[in-house]
Protein backbone atom coordinates (compact mmCIF):
# COMPACT_ATOMS: atom_id res chain seq x y z
CA UNK A 1 0.00 0.00 0.00
CA UNK A 2 0.96 3.48 -0.81
CA UNK A 3 -0.19 6.15 1.29
CA UNK A 4 -0.46 9.67 0.06
CA UNK A 5 -3.65 10.17 1.34
CA UNK A 6 -3.16 12.94 3.35
CA UNK A 7 0.31 14.22 5.50
CA UNK A 8 -0.55 13.57 9.04
CA UNK A 9 -0.30 9.95 8.36
CA UNK A 10 2.70 9.30 10.01
CA UNK A 11 3.20 9.80 14.09
CA UNK A 12 6.15 12.30 14.54
CA UNK A 13 9.59 13.30 13.61
CA UNK A 14 12.83 11.36 15.84
CA UNK A 15 14.16 14.28 17.04
CA UNK A 16 10.77 15.18 18.90
CA UNK A 17 10.90 11.83 20.39
CA UNK A 18 14.54 12.17 21.57
CA UNK A 19 13.74 15.24 23.11
CA UNK A 20 10.15 13.22 24.88
CA UNK A 21 12.70 10.37 26.21
CA UNK A 22 15.40 13.04 27.40
CA UNK A 23 12.67 15.26 28.93
CA UNK A 24 11.19 12.45 30.91
CA UNK A 25 10.24 12.76 34.34
CA UNK A 26 10.94 16.38 35.07
CA UNK A 27 8.22 18.02 36.72
CA UNK A 28 6.97 20.85 34.92
CA UNK A 29 4.03 23.33 35.49
CA UNK A 30 1.00 23.04 33.37
CA UNK A 31 -1.57 24.55 31.49
CA UNK A 32 1.21 25.75 29.23
CA UNK A 33 3.12 27.57 31.72
CA UNK A 34 6.04 25.73 31.28
CA UNK A 35 9.72 26.63 30.40
CA UNK A 36 9.20 24.74 27.10
CA UNK A 37 6.54 26.57 25.82
CA UNK A 38 8.34 29.88 26.70
CA UNK A 39 11.23 28.88 24.84
CA UNK A 40 9.05 27.69 21.59
CA UNK A 41 7.23 31.06 21.99
CA UNK A 42 10.29 33.05 21.81
CA UNK A 43 11.47 30.88 19.05
CA UNK A 44 8.67 31.24 16.67
CA UNK A 45 8.52 35.47 18.08
CA UNK A 46 11.79 35.46 16.14
CA UNK A 47 10.98 33.53 13.37
CA UNK A 48 8.37 36.28 12.50
CA UNK A 49 10.26 39.26 13.73
CA UNK A 50 7.20 39.77 15.86
CA UNK A 51 8.59 40.47 19.63
CA UNK A 52 5.20 41.41 20.79
CA UNK A 53 3.75 38.59 19.87
CA UNK A 54 1.40 36.11 21.97
CA UNK A 55 1.80 32.53 21.16
CA UNK A 56 -0.41 29.54 22.59
CA UNK A 57 -0.26 26.03 21.81
CA UNK A 58 -3.40 23.44 21.10
CA UNK A 59 -3.81 20.22 20.20
CA UNK A 60 -5.55 20.20 16.49
CA UNK A 61 -6.28 22.36 13.36
CA UNK A 62 -10.27 22.33 13.88
CA UNK A 63 -9.86 23.13 17.75
CA UNK A 64 -7.40 25.84 17.03
CA UNK A 65 -9.93 27.40 14.21
CA UNK A 66 -12.83 27.24 16.28
CA UNK A 67 -10.91 28.94 19.44
CA UNK A 68 -9.57 31.45 17.43
CA UNK A 69 -12.67 32.21 15.60
CA UNK A 70 -14.98 32.49 18.78
CA UNK A 71 -12.42 34.47 20.92
CA UNK A 72 -11.61 37.15 17.82
CA UNK A 73 -15.96 37.65 17.21
CA UNK A 74 -18.84 38.87 18.92
CA UNK A 75 -21.35 37.05 20.02
CA UNK A 76 -23.91 38.69 16.83
CA UNK A 77 -20.39 38.71 14.37
CA UNK A 78 -19.93 35.79 11.61
CA UNK A 79 -16.66 35.22 9.82
CA UNK A 80 -15.54 35.65 5.84
CA UNK A 81 -14.51 32.80 4.05
CA UNK A 82 -13.68 31.45 0.51
CA UNK A 83 -16.51 29.00 -0.12
CA UNK A 84 -13.92 26.32 -0.19
CA UNK A 85 -12.40 27.18 3.04
CA UNK A 86 -12.21 24.46 5.49
CA UNK A 87 -14.03 26.20 8.10
CA UNK A 88 -17.01 26.10 5.65
CA UNK A 89 -16.81 23.12 3.83
CA UNK A 90 -14.12 20.40 6.04
CA UNK A 91 -15.14 21.30 9.84
CA UNK A 92 -18.72 19.84 10.37
CA UNK A 93 -20.26 23.10 11.66
CA UNK A 94 -17.36 23.93 14.51
CA UNK A 95 -17.53 27.25 13.93
CA UNK A 96 -21.98 27.44 13.33
CA UNK A 97 -21.33 25.52 17.07
CA UNK A 98 -19.85 27.94 18.74
CA UNK A 99 -22.50 30.41 17.87
CA UNK A 100 -20.95 31.94 14.70
CA UNK A 101 -22.57 32.12 11.16
CA UNK A 102 -19.19 31.36 8.52
CA UNK A 103 -20.49 33.82 5.57
CA UNK A 104 -19.02 32.56 2.21
CA UNK A 105 -17.58 34.49 -0.90
CA UNK A 106 -16.46 33.07 -3.98
CA UNK A 107 -13.53 30.93 -4.13
CA UNK A 108 -10.37 32.00 -6.83
CA UNK A 109 -8.60 29.32 -6.72
CA UNK A 110 -9.03 28.71 -3.34
CA UNK A 111 -8.77 31.84 -1.95
CA UNK A 112 -10.25 35.50 -1.46
CA UNK A 113 -10.81 38.55 -3.77
CA UNK A 114 -9.80 41.83 -2.14
CA UNK A 115 -12.71 44.02 -3.75
CA UNK A 116 -15.24 41.17 -3.38
CA UNK A 117 -14.42 41.04 0.67
CA UNK A 118 -14.27 45.17 0.05
CA UNK A 119 -17.90 44.79 -1.35
CA UNK A 120 -19.73 42.34 1.16
CA UNK A 121 -18.43 44.94 3.81
CA UNK A 122 -19.28 47.80 2.31
CA UNK A 123 -23.18 46.36 1.69
CA UNK A 124 -23.27 45.40 5.29
CA UNK A 125 -22.76 49.38 6.14
CA UNK A 126 -25.25 50.58 4.10
CA UNK A 127 -27.81 48.30 4.69
CA UNK A 128 -30.71 49.95 6.92
CA UNK A 129 -31.62 46.70 8.40
CA UNK A 130 -28.34 45.79 9.15
CA UNK A 131 -28.95 44.90 12.95
CA UNK A 132 -30.82 42.31 11.94
CA UNK A 133 -28.56 40.60 9.70
CA UNK A 134 -25.33 39.20 10.77
CA UNK A 135 -21.74 41.35 11.01
CA UNK A 136 -19.08 40.25 9.28
CA UNK A 137 -17.05 40.39 11.66
CA UNK A 138 -13.14 38.64 10.79
CA UNK A 139 -11.85 37.36 7.68
CA UNK A 140 -10.68 33.80 7.85
CA UNK A 141 -7.98 32.74 4.97
CA UNK A 142 -6.09 29.75 4.57
CA UNK A 143 -2.04 29.27 3.59
CA UNK A 144 -1.71 27.53 1.87
CA UNK A 145 -5.82 26.90 0.36
CA UNK A 146 -7.30 24.10 0.23
CA UNK A 147 -6.17 23.75 -3.28
CA UNK A 148 -2.53 23.66 -2.53
CA UNK A 149 -2.48 27.52 -3.85
CA UNK A 150 -0.76 30.48 -2.16
CA UNK A 151 -1.75 34.26 -1.56
CA UNK A 152 0.87 36.54 -3.08
CA UNK A 153 2.49 39.38 -0.32
CA UNK A 154 0.41 42.09 -2.17
CA UNK A 155 -2.69 39.75 -2.44
CA UNK A 156 -2.23 39.81 1.91
CA UNK A 157 -1.53 43.62 1.72
CA UNK A 158 -4.55 44.26 0.06
CA UNK A 159 -6.87 42.09 2.29
CA UNK A 160 -5.47 43.38 5.19
CA UNK A 161 -5.71 47.07 3.85
CA UNK A 162 -9.91 46.10 3.41
CA UNK A 163 -10.00 44.86 6.93
CA UNK A 164 -8.06 47.42 8.34
CA UNK A 165 -10.36 50.12 6.29
CA UNK A 166 -13.49 47.92 7.85
CA UNK A 167 -11.45 47.32 11.32
CA UNK A 168 -11.90 43.83 11.54
CA UNK A 169 -9.23 41.47 12.03
CA UNK A 170 -7.67 38.68 9.51
CA UNK A 171 -6.66 35.02 10.87
CA UNK A 172 -5.11 32.58 8.78
CA UNK A 173 -5.58 28.83 9.13
CA UNK A 174 -1.49 27.42 8.43
CA UNK A 175 -2.22 24.15 8.99
CA UNK A 176 0.13 23.45 6.12
CA UNK A 177 2.38 26.72 6.65
CA UNK A 178 5.57 24.71 6.17
CA UNK A 179 4.59 23.69 2.62
CA UNK A 180 3.76 27.21 1.50
CA UNK A 181 6.49 28.78 3.16
CA UNK A 182 8.72 26.71 1.43
CA UNK A 183 7.27 26.57 -2.10
CA UNK A 184 9.51 28.01 -5.14
CA UNK A 185 8.71 31.43 -6.05
CA UNK A 186 6.77 32.40 -3.26
CA UNK A 187 7.54 35.56 -1.72
CA UNK A 188 5.63 34.88 1.70
CA UNK A 189 7.22 34.43 4.53
CA UNK A 190 6.67 34.32 8.80
CA UNK A 191 7.89 37.95 9.22
CA UNK A 192 5.04 39.12 5.88
CA UNK A 193 2.17 37.14 7.42
CA UNK A 194 2.91 38.01 10.77
CA UNK A 195 2.55 42.15 9.63
CA UNK A 196 -0.31 41.32 7.32
CA UNK A 197 -2.88 39.36 9.65
CA UNK A 198 -3.80 39.58 13.14
CA UNK A 199 -3.49 36.45 14.41
CA UNK A 200 -2.63 33.03 12.49
CA UNK A 201 -1.39 29.22 13.58
CA UNK A 202 1.74 27.62 12.80
CA UNK A 203 0.17 23.81 12.41
CA UNK A 204 2.69 20.92 13.43
CA UNK A 205 0.22 18.18 13.27
CA UNK A 206 0.66 17.96 9.75
CA UNK A 207 4.42 18.63 9.81
CA UNK A 208 6.47 16.48 12.17
CA UNK A 209 4.60 16.54 15.40
CA UNK A 210 3.04 14.33 17.00
CA UNK A 211 -0.09 16.24 17.79
CA UNK A 212 -0.18 20.20 18.07
CA UNK A 213 -0.21 24.15 16.78
CA UNK A 214 0.59 27.21 18.00
CA UNK A 215 -1.82 29.93 17.60
CA UNK A 216 -0.16 33.47 17.15
CA UNK A 217 -1.84 36.76 18.11
CA UNK A 218 0.43 39.38 16.25
CA UNK A 219 -1.21 42.90 17.42
CA UNK A 220 -0.57 42.62 21.11
CA UNK A 221 -4.10 41.58 20.82
CA UNK A 222 -4.69 38.02 22.55
CA UNK A 223 -8.52 38.22 23.52
CA UNK A 224 -9.35 39.09 27.03
CA UNK A 225 -9.46 35.37 29.60
CA UNK A 226 -7.68 33.66 26.52
CA UNK A 227 -7.10 30.78 28.68
CA UNK A 228 -10.28 30.67 30.36
CA UNK A 229 -11.80 30.70 26.58
CA UNK A 230 -9.06 28.15 26.03
CA UNK A 231 -10.82 25.90 29.22
CA UNK A 232 -15.01 26.70 28.13
CA UNK A 233 -13.56 24.83 24.31
CA UNK A 234 -12.19 21.64 26.55
CA UNK A 235 -8.73 22.86 24.21
CA UNK A 236 -6.99 23.96 27.73
CA UNK A 237 -4.32 20.86 28.07
CA UNK A 238 -2.77 20.58 31.24
CA UNK A 239 0.15 18.69 30.15
CA UNK A 240 0.69 22.07 27.89
CA UNK A 241 4.54 21.57 27.89
CA UNK A 242 3.74 18.40 25.65
CA UNK A 243 2.43 20.42 22.67
CA UNK A 244 4.97 23.48 23.42
CA UNK A 245 8.32 20.79 23.68
CA UNK A 246 7.17 20.03 20.23
CA UNK A 247 7.04 23.32 18.76
CA UNK A 248 10.34 24.17 20.65
CA UNK A 249 12.60 20.85 18.66
CA UNK A 250 10.32 22.07 15.10
CA UNK A 251 12.12 25.95 15.80
CA UNK A 252 15.52 24.75 16.76
CA UNK A 253 18.49 24.72 13.78
CA UNK A 254 15.55 25.34 10.93
CA UNK A 255 14.27 21.73 11.53
CA UNK A 256 10.18 23.28 10.45
CA UNK A 257 11.58 25.16 7.15
CA UNK A 258 13.67 21.36 6.23
CA UNK A 259 10.12 19.28 6.72
CA UNK A 260 8.43 21.74 5.19
CA UNK A 261 10.79 21.73 1.97
CA UNK A 262 11.35 18.15 1.62
CA UNK A 263 7.51 17.75 1.16
CA UNK A 264 7.58 20.40 -1.51
CA UNK A 265 10.54 19.02 -3.04
CA UNK A 266 8.82 15.45 -3.37
CA UNK A 267 5.18 16.84 -4.23
CA UNK A 268 7.25 18.75 -7.41
CA UNK A 269 8.80 15.27 -7.86
CA UNK A 270 5.52 13.54 -8.21
CA UNK A 271 3.94 16.66 -10.31
CA UNK A 272 6.90 16.07 -12.80
CA UNK A 273 6.08 12.67 -12.86
CA UNK A 274 2.69 13.09 -13.60
CA UNK A 275 3.12 15.77 -16.15
CA UNK A 276 5.42 13.40 -18.27
CA UNK A 277 3.17 10.36 -18.22
CA UNK A 278 0.54 12.77 -19.63
CA UNK A 279 -1.29 13.15 -16.46
CA UNK A 280 -3.47 16.38 -16.43
CA UNK A 281 -3.35 18.43 -13.37
CA UNK A 282 -6.68 20.02 -11.78
CA UNK A 283 -5.03 22.64 -10.71
CA UNK A 284 -1.46 24.17 -10.44
CA UNK A 285 -0.44 23.39 -7.03
CA UNK A 286 3.51 24.66 -5.56
CA UNK A 287 3.08 23.06 -2.69
CA UNK A 288 2.29 19.52 -1.20
CA UNK A 289 -0.97 18.84 -2.33
CA UNK A 290 -1.44 17.55 -6.42
CA UNK A 291 -4.67 16.81 -7.81
CA UNK A 292 -5.65 15.44 -10.81
CA UNK A 293 -9.33 14.29 -12.72
CA UNK A 294 -9.47 10.68 -11.92
CA UNK A 295 -12.00 8.68 -14.01
CA UNK A 296 -13.65 5.43 -12.60
CA UNK A 297 -11.16 2.65 -14.23
CA UNK A 298 -8.31 4.29 -12.36
CA UNK A 299 -10.39 4.97 -9.01
CA UNK A 300 -10.53 1.10 -9.35
CA UNK A 301 -6.99 0.14 -9.94
CA UNK A 302 -6.00 2.72 -7.48
CA UNK A 303 -8.34 0.65 -4.82
CA UNK A 304 -6.51 -0.86 -2.24
CA UNK A 305 -3.15 -0.70 -3.80
CA UNK A 306 -2.65 3.38 -3.06
CA UNK A 307 -3.98 5.91 -0.28
CA UNK A 308 -5.27 9.40 -1.83
CA UNK A 309 -7.73 12.01 -1.00
CA UNK A 310 -11.36 12.45 -2.52
CA UNK A 311 -11.71 15.92 -3.52
CA UNK A 312 -14.59 16.54 -5.57
CA UNK A 313 -16.94 15.33 -8.38
CA UNK A 314 -16.58 16.99 -12.04
CA UNK A 315 -19.87 17.39 -14.21
CA UNK A 316 -18.16 14.79 -16.49
CA UNK A 317 -18.59 12.05 -13.97
CA UNK A 318 -14.84 12.10 -13.17
CA UNK A 319 -13.55 12.13 -9.70
CA UNK A 320 -10.67 14.66 -8.29
CA UNK A 321 -8.39 13.24 -5.89
CA UNK A 322 -5.80 14.02 -4.52
CA UNK A 323 -1.75 13.03 -3.54
CA UNK A 324 -0.42 14.82 -0.71
CA UNK A 325 3.06 14.53 0.69
CA UNK A 326 5.11 14.74 3.83
CA UNK A 327 7.96 15.84 5.94
CA UNK A 328 8.28 11.74 5.87
CA UNK A 329 7.24 11.22 2.47
CA UNK A 330 10.30 8.99 0.56
CA UNK A 331 11.97 9.39 -2.58
CA UNK A 332 11.07 5.91 -3.74
CA UNK A 333 7.06 6.09 -2.72
CA UNK A 334 7.16 8.68 -5.10
CA UNK A 335 8.69 6.42 -7.45
CA UNK A 336 6.52 3.85 -6.80
CA UNK A 337 3.13 6.07 -7.12
CA UNK A 338 4.30 7.25 -10.64
CA UNK A 339 5.48 3.47 -11.89
CA UNK A 340 1.71 2.13 -10.52
CA UNK A 341 0.12 4.78 -12.52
Amino acid sequence: MLYFASDYMESGHEAIFRRFLETNGEHLTGYGSDRYCESAAEKIRAACECPDAEVRFLTGGTQTNQVAVDALLTPWEGVVAAETGHVATHEAGAIEWSGHKVLTLPQHLGKVDAAELRALLKAYESDANREHIVKPGMLYISHPTEYGTLYTKAELEALADVCGEYRIPIYADGARLAYGLAARGTDVTLPVLARCVDAFYIGGTKCGALIGEALVFTKRNLPERFLSRLKQHGALLAKGWAAGLQFDVLFTGGLYEQLGAHAVEMAERLKAGLLAKGRELYIDSPTNQQFIAADDALLAKLEGAVAYGFWEKLPDGRTVIRFATSWATKAEDVDALLAFL
